[in-house]
């Protein structure tokens, strides 16, 4: 934009930044949407680090893209289980479905916010800087503790490679987030799940599968610790919900001809 018109972009009208845009929009030989979109985002960072408001150029709007979650069905989920080949990642994923925690907060799970008694994983510190409790099933809790038992972890539920300190010894250091997204994308393949399959996948089929089997929204919210409920809506549209039913007509038209064929 400063060397179209050479000068400084906060030197420009909101005009001439306008006519700079459509003048992207318009061009052939770039992939001018993506293009455009980097460039507004650029003059706003510009904007930003001058201190100036988006209002002094009149920026756009960028609209972001809506997409539908993917989401497994339980026999996914189960043959994903049982692909797993270390049991830490076996536990590691029933932690991510069954309690709909985050890739950080799985990660950040210690030992202290287990309560086997009363079945509840307390989830420190999740996004919004909240922490909450969720559920623990009893196959899991099981689970839990034969890993526990095997692994002897002394602080995070699930360790990293140890990191040397400046005294010279090593202490635990908490698994990766590149270690949990290769630990799932690995089950997935062993699983033969097709699927565009990531971490927060495995959340956003644990929120689906509860509205299935019929928990209200509200609670849902609470347990994914969702700071506004219109998050928590959008996954009333994934839901195959017994009161709202869909199906295709293909359906009801095998069922009406077939009939009438005999």
């Amino acid at each position: 934009m400063s060397l179209y018109f050479g000068k400084l972009p906060t030197e420009l009208d909101p005009e001439q930044v306008h006519d700079y845009l459509f003048y992207l929009q318009k061009q052939s030989k770039t992939p001018s949407q993506t293009y455009f979109k980097h460039t507004v985002y650029g003059l706003r960072f510009l904007l930003k680090s001058e201190g100036l408001p988006y209002e002094y150029l009149k920026l756009p709007e960028i609209k972001h893209e809506k997409k539908v979650q993917i989401v497994l069905s339980k026999e996914e989920v189960w043959r994903l289980l049982k692909s797993c080949q270390l049991l830490k990642h076996k536990i590691l994923i029933g932690l991510l479905y069954g309690c709909g925690l985050r890739c950080l907060e799985a990660r950040s799970v210690r030992l202290q916010d287990l309560d086997f008694d009363r079945k509840q994983l307390r989830v420190v510190q999740g996004k919004g800087k909240k922490d909450r409790y969720v559920p623990l099933s009893e196959h899991l809790i099981r689970g839990l503790k034969t890993y526990i038992n095997a692994e002897k972890p002394n602080d995070w539920l699930f360790n990293g490679q140890p990191l040397a300190n400046r005294a010279g010894g090593d202490f635990d250091s908490r698994y990766s987030q590149k270690g949990v997204q290769w630990a799932v994308k690995q089950a997935c393949k062993l699983a033969g799940i097709s699927k565009d399959v990531h971490v927060h996948t495995l959340r956003h089929t644990y929120a689906t599968h509860l509205l299935e089997d019929g928990m209200d929204i509200i609670t849902l919210k609470n347990l994914l610790g969702h700071e506004n409920i219109e998050t928590t809506i959008e996954y009333l549209q994934i839901a195959q919900l017994p009161t709202q039913r869909v199906f295709s007509p293909i359906d009801t038209l095998f069922a009406q001809c077939s009939q009438v064929g005999k």
